[in-house]
């Protein structure tokens, strides 16, 4: 007897060809959603450029020795911070929805970088103005190179800061999860599964930024961002913890599945949250169209009944 065939890419019975009855997505590019980090090149390279100044510190006398190891501390605190910055940088251009960064890392690693090289270049010979020279060139260059920190709130004209903040914690926590689940699945020694919780981690995010830009979807959201993902969390450091003393074949399958589910179940929420977006966007287009008409302005221009 003639058997169906069955697979992947075939449509199910009562399907015609061409539909795609699945109910998953298809699968995400592993850099969907993803922009290249700047927090790297650049900023990694200045913590080596006061490397330069260890030599010079132990072949000088005591003063030297100080002010020497003074702009090395300096330096090293400035590209410290300088990278910090740039991180906080993009994750905040990473939201449609975002408070400025609280602290100005990237000012205050340009104050840093001038102050550093205004040590190094004090000598018993120097004087005071080629050392000023340097803390100037160097703060003037080090923000042409790196820009400022972002100075001001970005979407959030008209947004509830109260509801705001209550969804800022919760993502705050959110993130700590993810944060964890992140280290403990590097443990286990596994790429191919580090990239599948990268991806589940990508489609959690996305609900992020949805309650993010409307703050009235966390009620309809808390439950995944607290409870399934505090869960996530759990599960992915006891897997850890047993897959990378024993490789257990059929634990790594078991603990893959768990992350499908939760991946589809995370994206089905995020469309629900989506869709009762635009319910809320045509609701609020009808009342305006209704408001319209009574006042007696129609689609075709006609203005009739202004009360003028």
């Amino acid at each position: 007897m003639a058997q169906r065939y069955g697979g992947k890419f075939s449509p199910t019975p009562g399907e015609t060809p061409g539909q795609t009855g699945g109910q998953t997505p298809p699968p995400r590019h592993p850099f969907h959603g993803k922009a290249p980090s700047r927090a790297g090149g650049r900023a990694n390279a200045m913590f080596f450029v006061p490397l330069a100044l260890v030599p010079r510190a132990f072949a000088s006398d005591p003063t030297g020795l100080a002010l020497s190891l003074g702009a090395f501390g300096l330096l090293l605190l400035a590209a410290w911070l300088t990278r910090e910055g740039l991180r906080a940088e993009d994750a905040w251009a990473a939201r449609k929805i975002a408070r400025r960064p609280a602290i100005p890392r990237k000012i205050f690693g340009s104050a840093l970088t001038g102050a550093g090289l205004f040590l190094a270049g004090i000598g018993p010979e120097a004087g005071f103005v080629p050392p000023a020279i340097f803390a100037v060139l160097g703060t003037v260059l080090h923000s042409a190179a790196f820009g400022l920190d972002p100075l001001r709130d970005k979407g959030m004209e008209g947004v509830d800061t109260f509801q705001q903040d209550r969804v800022a914690r919760v993502i705050d926590e959110a993130e700590k999860h993810l944060t964890t689940m992140t280290e403990a699945i590097r443990r286990a020694g596994d790429r191919g599964l580090e990239a599948r919780v990268d991806r589940f981690q990508s489609t959690v995010r996305e609900m992020f930024r949805t309650v993010e830009e409307d703050p009235r979807d966390l009620t309809a959201a808390r439950k995944y961002l607290v409870v399934y993902l505090l869960g996530a969390r759990d599960a992915t450091v006891k897997f850890a913890d047993l897959y990378s003393r024993t490789r257990d074949i059929s634990a790594r399958a078991d603990y893959e599945a768990l992350l499908a589910d939760l991946e589809s179940n995370f994206s089905a929420r995020t469309r629900a949250l989506l869709l009762d977006d635009r319910s809320d966007l045509d609701v609020e287009i009808e009342v305006l169209r209704e408001r319209l008409q009574r006042e007696g302005v129609h689609p075709n221009g006609d203005m009739r009944n202004l009360g003028e």
